[in-house]
């Protein structure tokens, strides 16, 4: 079985360059996933824009998503009315279905071939007390003329109340990004790769980003990485919570063409996905705070009880993160002078990783944008208040946890851990007896690690940060290596 995206591929559809002397530009994109990509789109025209990613275009948390694009998001209308009021749950109504045309109208301008195929979206209760919530979600909908009706799931995963709407849509992340990232490349934007942001600086008004071996001298930075690697300003872990999703990619008969997802927890997700002669269901569920449970061994083995997959169908497995916010709504805006942000976006990422470069891009050119208001990452509300004690207690749980009890109850022998000249270091022994030694320690804000023995990854409990076995930083917030040179 492959513990690797559906999504990636091994041949790469252009030559990757990476940075490897000092640049100066007008503007810089830290981050080449959907939100990067699609800010650089739209600055395509822009006389001076460059784009940076620590990895492959694509091979972040974009890589990790089952790709749909929809407004029909469990029931978060009826959440964000309650939390803060109707107008802003109106508002963020709108805001989904205008990036639904935005991501459209680049794929049909572009004539980007992603798979992109109108598909139906249902939400489900999958419970009796959740039938209520659900129908008073559809009522909003109604209320500002959105088509929903009640209609059964093509499958019997629920046996409560399902609606669903017509004009959504999957397609494929990776082939969208590639269509992407040929548009901007022709267009003159600098694009490098594998070549990580290490420190920003700020001076006379403007801003150096150091890489490995050089750096970028920039007017403006948008910083479109999943989780910024910086504590302040912005202090996100007080204002989010990251959460851990578990998916499962398996081969069926039948092409059903539906995506589907529970309106509350526990979150049951579905949709499939064709290529070629190969029809494939993509699985989501058992989604959860970081902070509170790090068995992924379990969470996997649960997925497949709950959609009934045959580990003989099963074609690869992985876990994705996303960051969720107090108020369900992203922060996409300016957090200093020059220097602006697209984070939080609540398990929607495609939607809101388009809607993010629309607002980015308007906002650097000094154009307004509809839904710059709305999405402020400034803002101050009383979930935020409300939430604080959740997200500290969090936090707090995620530092001294596993530093008090590093060996976890469901660890195999294969992994232990020791303290050599003063230094904790964690252990994993490989089907060959090998021993791969790192550092038990995160380089983003001192948390220690939790050994993930489905994917073979050391995971930062705190805020997702991922390195592979011998100690390479795969994902951030991490900018750097765990590696132990013994």
């Amino acid at each position: 079985m492959k513990y690797m995206s559906i999504w990636d591929k091994k041949e790469k559809s252009h030559k990757i360059v990476s940075l490897k002397e000092n640049v100066y530009t007008d503007i810089l994109i830290i981050g080449g996933g959907i939100t990067g990509l699609t800010t650089a789109y739209y600055l395509k025209d822009y006389p001076s824009v460059c784009l940076v990613d620590a990895s492959a275009i694509g091979h972040g948390v974009t890589l990790n998503t089952t790709a749909k694009i929809t407004y029909f998001q469990e029931r978060i209308y009826t959440k964000i009315a309650a939390l803060l009021n109707e107008e802003k749950a109106r508002d963020y109504l709108q805001s989904q279905r205008e990036a639904i045309s935005y991501l459209v109208d680049i794929i049909e301008k572009e004539n980007i071939a992603c798979s992109l195929t109108k598909t139906p979206s249902f939400v489900f209760a999958n419970t009796k007390k959740e039938v209520n919530y659900l129908q008073k979600e559809v009522e909003f909908l109604k209320k500002y003329h959105v088509s929903v009706k009640k209609h059964p799931l093509p499958d019997k995963i629920t046996s409560y109340d399902s609606y669903c709407v017509e004009d959504t849509y999957v397609f494929h992340p990776l082939e969208y990004l590639e269509g992407l990232y040929e548009v901007i490349r022709k267009n003159g934007i600098s694009i490098y790769e594998n070549s990580p942001i290490m420190k920003i600086e700020e001076k006379n008004g403007g801003f150096i980003c150091y890489s490995n071996n050089a750096c970028i001298k920039a007017n403006k930075v948008i910083l479109a990485c999943h989780y910024p690697f910086f504590l302040f300003p912005f202090l996100l872990p007080m204002k989010s919570s990251v959460e851990k999703s578990y998916i499962i990619v398996s081969k069926v008969q039948k092409n059903k063409n539906y995506s589907c997802i529970s309106s509350a927890s526990p979150t049951y997700s579905c949709r499939f996905y064709q290529k070629d002669n190969e029809i494939y269901q993509i699985s989501l569920s058992e989604s959860h705070n970081i902070a509170f449970c790090q068995n992924d061994e379990k969470h996997f083995k649960r997925v497949k009880e709950i959609f009934q997959l045959n580990d003989n169908d099963i074609v690869c497995q992985y876990s994705n993160v996303d960051v969720i916010t107090n108020d369900y709504i992203p922060y996409i805006g300016r957090i200093k002078d020059n220097m602006y942000i697209g984070v939080g976006y609540n398990t929607w990422g495609m939607t809101n990783g388009v809607l993010a470069g629309k607002i980015l891009s308007d906002l650097v050119k000094n154009k307004k944008n509809e839904f710059q208001y709305l999405m402020n990452p400034l803002r101050k509300t009383l979930p935020f208040f409300f939430k604080f004690p959740y997200y500290l207690l969090g936090q707090t749980k995620s530092f001294i946890g596993p530093k008090i009890k590093k060996q976890k109850g469901w660890y195999s022998p294969k992994v232990s851990f020791c303290t050599k000249n003063g230094k904790n270091l964690a252990i994993y022994i490989d089907e060959n007896k090998k021993k791969h030694i790192v550092y038990n320690k995160c380089p983003h804000l001192g948390c220690s690690l939790i050994f993930n023995e489905v994917e073979k990854t050391w995971d930062c409990p705190c805020h997702s940060s991922r390195f592979t076995i011998d100690g390479e930083c795969i994902k951030g917030p991490s900018t750097k290596d765990i590696s132990y040179l013994d």
